[in-house]
């Protein structure tokens, strides 16, 4: 087995600016490190237990099958502190018939991003 030290997701957006005032102001992530310089240069954000780098350009968006899954504590709290950044929600939390609290957005390239809230009742807050 590896020994994984550290991770992160890496996004190459077509447009490196826009994306990190997405990551940075909309979301409002915490900026971990930044490195190199120009429109291209990298930007590492906190993601809880992770982290999500956006560095470089790419021609064409991320592949379809790149989803980001934020959870927070409160997912109706995150609803309004987003909406009231200009953060476009395309489903507004919902309780799943699985018992999660998922909201649906996604980045400037497309890239979609459920936020989830674990309820306090749900079978992952108890782990045996």
């Amino acid at each position: 087995m590896v020994h994984v030290l550290s991770s992160r997701t890496l996004l190459r957006p077509t447009d490196p600016d826009r994306s990190r005032a997405f990551y940075g102001g909309q979301l409002g992530l915490a900026v971990y490190r930044e490195f190199g310089t120009g429109p291209e240069r990298g930007t590492v954000y906190f993601l809880g237990g992770g982290f999500l780098e956006v560095s470089g350009r790419a021609e064409a968006p991320p592949s379809p099958g790149m989803r980001l899954w934020l959870q927070v504590a409160d997912a109706a709290q995150a609803y309004e502190e987003l909406t009231g950044r200009g953060v476009e929600i395309l489903r507004p939390p919902v309780r799943e018939p699985w018992g999660l609290i998922e909201m649906w957005l996604q980045d400037p390239d497309g890239v979609p991003i459920v936020v989830v809230e674990v309820p306090a009742d749900h079978p992952l807050r108890f782990r045996a």
